[in-house]
């Protein structure tokens, strides 16, 4: 889930990299559930056995799972924070791939915020704060926020080099 080693400088070794929480996903899977239990239950009615009505029904629920279900997976899956020992770097994107950078040396002060739902699933939002025009990144449903939020901050303000790349499942 990393950053791809083609991506990284000479000398540039990963510190952690992430997607944003599962929790993301339950309303996803919800709908499958549902999606696939209510054309299930339509396609068992009498009058569903018409072969026009039991396409139409699991053309409707294939649609809805499609919209609903797979493509925010798909933007989950594809959707990565990394932060090596010189950047910060956000990639997403299913079928146009999107990145930003943000060097170490730009980054001014990092925060988290968390909300009760967060604190509940041990995530929150990471806010980077940096000297653009910008100025403010924030970084929602970020797994284990507050360890995160350290690291970085060692890593900016003290200097030291982490002595292992360590990588999270965003679980």
């Amino acid at each position: 889930m990393a950053i791809n080693p083609k991506l990284l400088n000479e000398g540039e070794s990963v510190v952690w990299s992430t997607r944003t929480h599962v929790k993301a996903l339950f309303v996803p899977a919800l709908v499958l559930i549902l999606a696939a239990g209510i054309g299930g239950y339509l396609s068992s009615l009498p009058e569903s056995h018409q072969n026009v009505w039991l396409t139409i029904i699991w053309v409707i629920a294939g649609l809805v799972v499609l919209v609903y279900a797979v493509w925010p997976f798909l933007k989950w899956w594809t959707t990565t924070y990394t932060v090596t020992n010189r950047r910060l770097t956000t990639h997403s994107g299913v079928l146009n791939r999107t990145g930003h950078d943000i060097p170490l040396a730009r980054i001014s002060d990092v925060s988290y915020e968390k909300d009760l739902l967060d604190r509940v699933f041990g995530c929150g939002t990471l806010v980077i704060s940096d000297a653009s025009e910008q100025g403010r990144v924030a970084l929602q449903d970020i797994p284990r926020v507050e360890q995160l939020q350290l690291k970085l901050s060692d890593l900016l303000f003290h200097g030291s080099q982490p002595t292992s790349s360590a990588t999270d499942d965003g679980t």
